[in-house]
């Protein structure tokens, strides 16, 4: 087994506690002898959740030697309260003790610089691998394997059961519901998100008619009492009557029979879509990543594909999908739909009178539109400004500010409700007056809202409830709130930075050159003038950027967007086939440039920064 350079973990601290642990409140020498995974994370990331989903087997499989810790890291202000942590936890089936983390003071002494990273730790206390992003847990896995082997041998591997403690259930009829539908008939159809269900409720939004799946997690069609689902989010009726859903961690797009209960799959194959793979075909072909929302626009079902930064569609006319708007570059870029940046998309609604199809573009905490343009789309921001920057503000539309909203619902005057989560309000836009207002606060962590007889029905989706409320004549006063994240910008000096992503195969692994380069590196910078050199795409994972002389006067800040891939295949020579793995990850780094800067900027995709 290669060397791996011996770093001493940090101590595990977090101001908001222990969660899963029965209060039990751990060190790292509480957890001597165990294999530890730090699974830096935030809630509001679904490439964090994505990683949820893929250690939840090497949790099973390796549960008497491995550890897995949650470090929550948050990067909204709603992230630091304590009970959206705990309510976090619950929703997304973690499984595993978390450290909540409000201050970042973990994240800051392992010098973690993206959502998600995992950082393994030794039985013996040191650090032996870092990994930024998704797609690392075959990576991880041959390392636990080598680390338990490598223990066990020299007598410092303790087995066991791990330090996990369930929460106790709450009853309920639903479980942090995501999205709501009204019937045609009347009552309510619900996304039963944790509970991996859909609920079909009454007119009064509260008295169950019946359940649609088994409550199981799973992929599986058949009738009310067979089928399954994972994170089931978004609805939409479609021409022919049926229910669409947006399956979440399935990847997939469903189809409810309303009349018959009986579930099918549309779109999306199970897996998740990687860089590489097919972005239009057969619907049931194609891999999908993480559909969080579906709206009917355009003679098509348009699905805000949140894993990925980008909207799709789906034409039941042909069985097909394809790429309708973005890059997979996560920002807020504006322009034509196929040079578009978005950030975790995850509300769409289309107008009433069918011309634009709203978006609440979550990670930029930004309401945005798609718009037809010659023979094309083309996408337009109407309240946002980039991934840094939130808040709860009202008044013009270049000031305002949401803090990661989840979902639009259109009004038939052509303004736009706005479930504005984090602030746990219901906001609106006028596009005419170019004016935000406040319509009602004191909603927990609202997910989308349903106009009905005038009023709005809101999924309260953390009190686990449909809430009705009157639009009011007057806007709730409210007052101002501008927030940047607690993240600290990292200085750098001026001049050329050296910009450096460390990036060692895994064990057993060699980088793929059969096809040319494996590597792949997109640079740019908010604003685009911070950089003079070095901005676009190589396929070198390392670059010298120039900054732009202006920023040498005094201390300018801005965001470097840096985007990498790297493709590894396993290193057998007698093996014509070999598998292979595709390792990729976006950063945004805040900076601050000024004369106490470094003049380099590592980012680990995977290894240790041998320079460090």
């Amino acid at each position: 087994m290669a060397t791996r350079a011996r770093v001493r973990a940090p101590e595990l601290v977090g101001k908001g506690g222990w969660l899963n642990t029965g209060d039990q409140q751990y060190t790292l020498a509480d957890l001597r002898g165990r294999i530890v995974v730090l699974d830096f994370w935030t809630f509001c990331c679904v490439n964090c959740l994505h990683v949820l989903d893929e250690l939840r087997e090497l949790e099973e499989k390796h549960r008497d030697t491995l550890v897995i810790i949650g470090v929550h890291s948050p990067k909204f202000v709603h992230e630091a309260e304590h009970q959206a942590v705990v309510d976090a936890v619950e929703r997304y089936g973690v499984h595993h003790p978390v450290l909540d983390d409000p201050e970042l003071a973990t994240w800051k002494q392992y010098a973690v610089r993206a959502w998600p990273t995992l950082v393994v730790i030794d039985p013996e206390g040191y650090v032996v691998a870092q990994h930024a992003g998704e797609g690392h847990a075959h990576a991880i896995e041959k390392l636990v394997e080598e680390l338990e082997a490598e223990h066990a041998a020299k007598g410092t591997l303790r087995r066991g059961d791990g330090p996990y403690v369930a929460p106790e259930p709450v009853a309920t009829h639903l479980r942090f519901p995501g999205k709501a539908l009204l019937l045609p008939e009347g009552g309510f159809l619900v996304s039963d998100t944790t509970r991996h269900r859909l609920v079909e409720l009454a007119p009064d939004g509260e008295t169950v008619r019946r359940h649609i799946g088994t409550g199981e997690r799973g992929f599986a069609d058949g009738g009310p009492d067979e089928a399954r689902f994972s994170e089931p989010q978004g609805l939409a009726v479609l021409p022919d009557g049926r229910i669409a859903v947006a399956d979440t961690v399935n990847h997939a797009i469903r189809a409810l029979d309303p009349a018959t209960g009986a579930v099918t799959t549309l779109a999306g194959t199970g897996r998740q879509w990687w860089q590489g793979s097919p972005t239009s075909g057969p619907a049931r072909e194609v891999d999908l990543s993480s559909p969080w929302d579906i709206a009917w626009f355009a003679d098509r079902l348009w699905i805000a594909m949140a894993g990925v930064h980008q909207l799709w569609t789906y034409d039941p006319a042909t069985g097909t999908v394809r790429v309708a708007a973005g890059t997979t570059n996560e920002g807020l870029v504006d322009g034509k739909a196929d040079e578009a940046w978005f950030a975790q998309p995850s509300g769409l609604a289309a107008s009433a009178d069918g011309e634009r199809l709203w978006v609440a573009d979550s990670e930029t905490s930004a309401l945005r539109y798609v718009e037809h343009e010659g023979d094309g789309f083309a996408v337009r921001t109407a309240v946002g400004t980039g991934l840094f920057d939130f808040g709860h503000r009202d008044g013009a539309a270049a000031q305002a500010l949401f803090q990661h909203p989840l979902g639009v619902t259109a009004l038939p005057d052509g303004s736009v409700a706005v479930c504005d989560t984090y602030n746990h309000a219901l906001r609106r836009y006028e596009p005419g007056s170019g004016e935000v207002t406040t319509l009602a606060t004191d909603l927990r962590e609202p997910s989308d809202a349903v106009l009905v007889d005038g009023d709005l029905v809101v999924v309260e989706s953390a009190r686990h409830r449909l809430t009705r409320l009157r639009l009011p004549e007057e806007a709730v006063r409210v007052a101002d709130r501008a927030h940047r994240t607690q993240r600290a910008a990292t200085a750098i000096a001026p001049g050329t930075l050296r910009l450096d992503v460390v990036f060692q195969a895994p064990a057993g692994q060699k980088l793929d050159t059969r096809y040319g380069p494996s590597t792949r590196l997109l640079v740019s910078a908010t604003p685009p003038e911070l950089l003079a050199g070095g901005a676009g795409p190589g396929t070198d994972l390392f670059r010298d950027l120039v900054l732009a002389e202006g920023v040498t006067e005094g201390v300018t800040e801005g965001v470097l967007h840096v985007s990498a891939m790297a493709a590894s295949c396993d290193d057998d020579p007698s093996n014509e086939y070999p598998a292979c793995h595709v390792h990729q990850q976006d950063w945004g780094v805040p900076v601050r440039v000024g004369p106490d800067g470094t003049a380099r900027l590592p980012l680990v995709l995977a290894g240790m920064d041998e320079q460090a």
